[in-house]
């Protein structure tokens, strides 16, 4: 098993027993909107893009209402097959999820007929961050491939405290995030 993997199994299991941990009421006052020095790097009119979180992830639902408030439009993730890249399409009912469909990975995604956005700000989930930005992400590469054809975009993390560790193997393929995001404090902006 290489370091990586080991690493994606210890961190998915931390961090699936501290969501668990968490009673409801107190999940549903988490991650409602962005704090204001995160707030200061969105443009106007920027396209945000988010998740819709599995139980174990940091939700994002919360940012999705804020930003479509806002007067944002907001984009999450769409897989067309396993095997095609991640696209972003628009998602246009953040309060009720009607234009949402069970996709691939086990995901909600956008409908087949959403409209494919390039969003100029990201929302990535992740299993495990370093204070300086680095991100373990599922393995699948989806996001840093995003990412790497899309350097304009801004990527922030959002993640539960017991994610942060000391240190990642980081290769050339990893993007790092502007920063990071969890119940308890902004980590960064960084240089990315």
């Amino acid at each position: 098993m290489t370091e990586k993997a080991a690493m994606r199994k210890e961190m998915r299991k931390l961090r699936r027993e501290h969501a668990a941990a968490i009673p409801d009421n107190v999940r549903g006052l988490l991650f409602r909107h962005p704090p204001a020095p995160l707030m200061s790097l969105v443009p106007a009119g920027a396209v945000i893009g988010l998740y819709h979180a599995t139980p174990e992830e940091a939700p994002a639902s919360g940012y999705a209402k804020h930003f479509s408030e806002a007067g944002h439009q907001v984009a999450l993730p769409r897989f067309d097959s396993a095997t095609n890249p991640m696209a972003f399409a628009r998602h246009t009912d953040p309060f009720g999820e009607t234009d949402l469909e069970d996709g691939e990975f086990g995901l909600k995604q956008p409908k087949p007929d959403a409209e494919r956005m390039v969003p100029d700000f990201v929302f990535a989930p992740l299993i495990a961050f370093t204070e300086a930005g680095a991100r373990l992400g599922q393995g699948g590469g989806h996001y840093d491939r995003w990412l790497s054809d899309n350097p304009q975009a801004i990527a922030v993390g959002l993640a539960w405290d017991c994610q942060l560790v000391e240190q990642l193997a980081v290769e050339d393929h990893d993007i790092p995030l502007s920063a990071v995001v969890t119940p308890a404090r902004l980590f960064g902006p960084f240089d990315a």
